[in-house]
């Protein structure tokens, strides 16, 4: 009885790309699904996987609104049927900045196997692209979106990269991303290095580490609606 975190591309059209043959073998027989959104599980497994039927597959939705008690009957049929399942995100890795990771502990809490599978973590890339730190780093979602909160939580990243020499790493919501940037050159000082990591894996990857100070001398990428991973270091 295993329950598989099953990766799904950051970016449209790239499944033959980044999925390797353990992620399609694995979407080509699972019999149950747990995902985030059943229409784009459906139409995500369709593509891997055409010669599936899938109105024979199982799916059970769990998000970020499910309660514990549903995440422990959505893993009922793993102990009651001896099914094995796969999590799947909307994008990326399940249990990393996702609700997949409520299903994986209550997996070990069942004593299930829990089985990651390699595939693209935007969160990762980044960090690997930026240059900065990859030794010590800390992911913190996202960052308040008053203008006042989110400033103090800007300063206090800055110095806690400065402190322990730790890469900070955080996201927004793709239509504010533009804003968000904006306060980062506002609050942040000159000499502290900035990534921009936007449509990791797509068409139109931008991938910059610079400092702040040269940031403000050049034009602003162009990030809205785009999905953006931003990190700071020293």
């Amino acid at each position: 009885m295993s329950l598989y975190l099953i990766p799904t591309p950051l970016a449209d059209d790239t499944a033959p790309q980044v999925l390797p043959p353990q992620v399609v073998a694995a979407v080509g027989r699972l019999p149950y699904f747990l995902v985030e959104n059943a229409r784009t599980a459906r139409r995500f497994v369709k593509s891997v996987a055409p010669a599936r039927v899938i109105e024979e597959i199982r799916f059970g939705v769990i998000d970020k609104d499910s309660t514990p008690a549903e995440v422990r009957a959505a893993l009922e049929p793993l102990l009651k049927e001896g099914l094995e399942a796969g999590v799947l995100s909307e994008a990326g890795c399940p249990g990393i900045a996702d609700p997949g990771a409520a299903l994986a502990a209550e997996a070990h809490r069942l004593g299930l196997r829990v089985v990651p599978l390699v595939g693209p973590s935007s969160l990762l890339l980044a960090l690997m692209a930026s240059g900065l730190n990859g030794q010590q780093f800390a992911f913190h979602g996202y960052l308040p979106i008053e203008k006042g909160p989110r400033a103090t939580a800007i300063k206090a990243l800055e110095r806690e990269a400065q402190q322990r020499n730790q890469s900070q790493l955080f996201i927004e919501t793709p239509y504010r991303n533009g804003a968000l940037f904006l306060d980062l050159l506002a609050h942040l000082q000159p000499a502290t290095r900035l990534c921009v990591a936007a449509d990791v894996t797509g068409a139109g990857e931008f991938i910059r580490t610079l400092p702040v100070g040269e940031w403000r001398r050049r034009p602003a990428p162009e990030l809205h609606k785009i999905p953006t991973v931003f990190v700071l270091g020293v």
